[in-house]
């Protein structure tokens, strides 16, 4: 163990709190879209070609660079926006959920995008592309 003590039990309180305020998991999201949940919004906020390729099924594709007041103004001010990206690697739901806050939106990140949906073995939706008519 490292020579520096743990925090006091209700400063880990407060911080454990504070994450689980700011961010969600895939299992959490997959139980709620699988209960047909409405209580939020889930925003891909990877680039279009990318939510294309493969996406949560029911996730709106938002690009967080995209993320204004005119693109949201379909949903009421308290609509939970839940933002996911790429995955650890990637800082996309951080700009997302910051671009989000700053429009005064209530919103959430969802741990481990794409990466971690995969990694719970939760299957990816492609778009429907149209198909060159070959006839």
């Amino acid at each position: 163990m490292s020579s520096i003590p743990a925090v006091a039990s209700d400063v880990a309180e407060r911080h454990s709190a504070g994450l689980l305020a700011l961010e969600t998991d895939c299992w959490d999201v997959h139980a709620a879209l699988e209960l047909r949940s409405r209580a939020f919004v889930l925003l891909d906020v990877r680039g279009r070609e990318a939510f294309e390729r493969g996406h949560v099924a029911g996730a709106v594709n938002l690009p967080h660079a995209r993320i204004v007041e005119r693109n949201l103004a379909d949903w009421p001010r308290e609509t939970l926006f839940v933002v996911y990206c790429a995955g650890p690697h990637c800082n996309g739901a951080d700009r997302a959920a910051l671009r989000l806050a700053r429009l005064g939106r209530p919103v959430k990140k969802m741990i481990g995008g794409i990466t971690g949906w995969l990694d719970e073995g939760f299957p990816l939706e492609a778009a429907d592309l149209p198909r060159p008519d070959l006839s």
